[in-house]
């Protein structure tokens, strides 16, 4: 049935009993996608019904069905006309792992961090009244983005402005880890009473005849108001405006369908609260959601990831961070409901008092830290470089500017392959070398990590250290660190090359292509972002006509443009031609991690070609 639907137009010409095998042949076509190529399959599973009927009942993209995070919009691609194309899905050139504007006109923004939705919703339901349309705006979102504050400001607006906007409060109990917060908490109460839709639809009934003498008396209304607060758990949502329904059963077409319908037909800010089971259909994720909300590929008939169990930069942060905490009472772990994903579920294991997870709120994590820093404790925050662009004013105003010791620990910076633009973690050397008082730093390999983590707590100041996904890398030399120094790792004649964290290990190999062909480099290993090895740089521009600078980061404000920035300042630029190589200006697509090097020439070979480019024959 699915291979006759291309639009949904074809979807809404089927009869409402067909629709159940629309559902199950979706999910059989993630599951065989999915298991091949990765990607964030649990959460798209639990929403598959959701999808459905929401293009069954709507007429996107006139109505805009705004999917908050994007984690859970396979089957909203697979409905919309990209049915042959998903089994490309994440990979270059293909399929999207989120929502993209600019792969169809039915995804009305590009989405990967959370608790952005009802804010979108909202603005686009406020254009429509002001033009004259009277299209539907839904946002649908999951749990875990109600501990996100954005969420909740835009709530609060909605209901202030009484926005024509439809909610879907997706509750599945799982963000990525297990939701955390006291909202969470209660919902999943409210779902787990049995006798919660009997009072509440028996209570309806009775404040419908109730409200004909509303009129009669002011205490009629207050006696309305305290009966929905004793027996109706919405009142929340109720009390911030909103017209609440549910808990139903999101998996259950036959109930959501004609829910949605008569919903959809209502006039301001409405909350539909369903209830889903994340990895629906697919027992292995069912039983463990957190491991197929971003799956490795994996077999189909056993559930088993495939990838590859190399140690990773976490699990070296979090196994040598309980080393510390072992010795070191005053240390504190901090993460956004990621635990498992930055390592520190090991830490929880080990200190499960002294590791706090917020949830998807990580302007309150560095807030959070910073008070735990003020009362001398020493947090450390591990977070996505990309989703720590969230608390970038707390990482000013709360930390930097009280020259608070919390050290910022970015995982996934540099580009982080298939989850794309959303995900690439290729701002924060930019957004954090700007702000004084905070030391940056980024180590080449898995011992040097250590070694940061260690040298950190020598510090009386903001710490940040980057480090990329993906398997640890080995050089096997390292030397001390001291504040502001660099590394030598090569010694040369002929041109300087200083690399940053990640790109060493590309830079190694260039080094090797290069002294193939006659070229002998000086090797760097910048280690500090913040602060610069002065001493070292001026030496190094007196000595050399070239250097380069290679970052995994966006070039503009980068770690090349602080070493131009200090030449010029020194009055040194003249010296030496300073080239920089990193990231353009502008968001990198999603592909593999090599791949993405190698089209943007970071990779070892594009590097020795586009420096023997530069010295032209100077050298040979």
């Amino acid at each position: 049935m699915l291979e006759n639907i291309n639009s949904p137009k074809d979807l809404k010409a089927l009869d409402m009993s067909q629709l159940s095998t629309v559902a199950s042949e979706i999910r059989e076509l993630m599951l065989k996608v999915v298991s091949k190529r990765g990607g964030h399959l649990a959460s798209s599973l639990g929403a598959v019904e959701l999808c459905v009927s929401l293009h069954y009942l709507l007429n996107a993209p006139d109505d805009s069905i705004i999917f908050d995070v994007g984690h859970q919009t396979y089957a909203h691609k697979i409905l919309t006309g990209r049915r042959d194309s998903f089994c490309k899905l994440r990979e270059f050139q293909g399929i999207c792992g989120f929502p993209d504007p600019k792969e169809s006109k039915f995804d009305p923004y590009l989405t990967g961090h959370a608790s952005t939705a009802v804010s979108y919703a909202q603005g686009i339901s406020e254009a429509n009244k002001l033009m004259g349309n009277t299209f539907k705006s839904v946002a649908i979102v999951g749990d875990g983005s109600l501990s996100g504050g954005m969420c909740f400001e835009a709530l609060n607006n909605c209901g202030h402005a009484q926005s024509d906007i439809l909610v879907i409060y997706n509750h599945n109990e799982m963000s990525i880890s297990p939701s955390v917060g006291a909202l969470s908490n209660y919902l999943t109460k409210l779902v787990s009473a049995p006798a919660y839709n009997r009072i509440k639809n028996e209570l309806e009934d009775f404040l419908a005849n109730f409200s004909l003498i509303k009129k009669i008396s002011s205490k009629a209304r207050r006696f309305e108001e305290a009966l929905k607060g004793l027996l109706i758990p919405g009142i929340f949502f109720e009390e911030l405006g909103f017209r609440y329904f549910g808990p139903i059963d999101g998996n259950d077409l036959d109930i959501l369908i004609p829910t949605l319908k008569n919903i959809l037909s209502l006039k301001g800010p409405k909350l539909l609260h369903v209830e889903t089971v994340k990895g629906k259909g697919f027992g292995p994720a069912e039983q463990n959601p957190e491991e197929f909300h971003s799956a490795s590929p994996f077999d189909l008939q056993t559930g088993r990831s495939v990838k590859n169990n190399s140690l990773s930069y976490g699990e070296v942060f979090a196994t040598h961070l309980i080393q510390m905490a072992e010795k070191d009472k005053r240390i504190v772990a901090i993460t956004a409901a990621m635990p498992k994903g930055t390592g520190l579920n090991l830490f929880q294991e080990k200190f499960p008092e002294r590791l706090f997870d917020v949830g998807i709120a990580e302007a309150h994590a560095v807030g959070f830290a910073s008070g735990l820093a003020k009362a001398g404790l020493i947090p450390f925050v591990a977070i996505y470089s990309t989703f720590l662009q969230r608390a970038y004013d707390q990482m000013i105003h709360d930390v930097a500017l009280q020259n608070l010791k919390v050290i910022f620990i970015l995982d996934r910076a540099g580009v982080v392959g298939e989850d794309g633009p959303t995900h690439h973690g290729v701002f924060d050397i930019a957004y954090l070398r700007s702000l004084p008082n905070m030391v940056c730093m980024a180590p080449k390999d898995g011992e040097e990590l250590k070694e940061m983590l260690q040298f950190s707590l020598s510090l009386n100041s903001p710490v940040s250290i980057r480090y990329p996904k993906g398997a640890v890398y080995s050089h096997l030399e390292n030397s001390s660190i001291e504040l502001g120094k660099f590394e030598m790792l090569k010694q040369g004649r002929d041109i300087c090359l200083i690399a940053l964290g990640a790109m060493v290990k590309e830079a190694v190999k260039a080094c090797d292509i290069l002294m193939a062909k006659g070229v002998y480099v000086t090797l760097i290993n910048a280690r500090f972002i913040k602060p610069l090895d002065s001493t070292l740089l001026k030496e190094l521009s007196s000595s050399y006509k070239h250097i380069f600078t290679l970052e995994d980061g966006n070039l503009p404000g980068g770690f090349g443009s602080s070493v131009l920035e200090f030449l010029e300042e020194e009055k040194l630029i003249t010296q030496t031609e300073v080239h920089c190589m990193g990231f353009p200006d502008k968001f990198v697509s999603f592909a593999k991690r090599e791949k993405l090097l190698e089209l943007y020439k970071l990779d070892a070979v594009s590097i020795s070609e586009e420096i023997l480019t530069k010295i032209d024959g100077e050298i040979i």
